[in-house]
This record gives structure tokens, sequence and C-alpha cells, in this order.
């Protein structure tokens, strides 16, 4: 059975930081996409951050560009992502998820991803 939990949200000031984690079992980590994706209250779910399998390709959404890193350690199967300078609109669960296809993965609201965490709530106050 393929779980994916992530860890690590929480409340923090604008300006601040935060990391998350997604930690996966049940399946071959080295050889699935993972993602991060978020949804805000009253907006679609979008893909903030993108990575292959091995971790050779990464991508960013545009509004986290350079404040926003992804990671991953296969051995650990976890994936992370390094939050900085945070700001409200921010304020999202975020959700990890998981993919053979890259393509899948790196597209949009992440229709099709075959394996999804239940999500961490990040707050940003202002």
């Amino acid at each position: 059975q393929v779980q994916l939990v992530e860890s690590g949200g929480g409340l923090v000031q604008s300006g601040g930081s935060l990391r998350l984690s997604c930690a996966a079992s049940g399946l071959t980590f080295s050889l699935y996409a993972m993602g991060w994706f978020r949804q805000a209250p009253g907006k679609e779910r979008e893909v903030v951050a993108a990575m292959s399998g091995s971790g050779s390709l990464t991508r960013y959404a545009d509004s986290v560009k350079g404040r926003v890193t992804a990671s991953r350690d296969n051995a650990k199967k976890t994936m992370y992502q390094q939050m900085n300078s945070l700001k409200p609109e921010d304020t999202a669960v975020y959700y990890c998820a998981g993919d053979r296809g890259w393509g899948t993965v790196v597209t949009g609201s992440g229709d099709g991803v075959t394996y999804w965490g239940k999500g961490t709530l990040v707050t940003v106050s202002s």
C-alpha cells in the first residue's frame, strides 16, 4: 500500500520560512516524479514544485520561483520543500503527490497524478 505523508506545515509570519517533508512508502520512490501542490480556499489546486525521479529535473511555479527549493533523498524515500520569504498568499493546504509520468506531475492542477498525501496546512500571517 502506497502512502505519502506530509509534515512541516504550520503558522508562520510573513517573511518567515518553513520546510515541508513528504515521506513515501510502498513504492519504488526513485521511479516516481514527485510534486508539491497546494490549494487555497476557493482556488484551484496548483503545482508548486515538481521533481523527476532522479532529481535531475525540477520545475517551479512562477509565483514561488526564487523562494522555494524542492529536493529529494531517494535513499530515504523523502521529498522536501524549503519555503522562504513566505507571503500571506502562500497560505494553503500543501499536498505531496507522485506519478511515474513526469509530464503528469509537472502540469497544472495534478489531474491524473496517481498517489496523493493528505496534505499539511501552511498559514502565513501578515
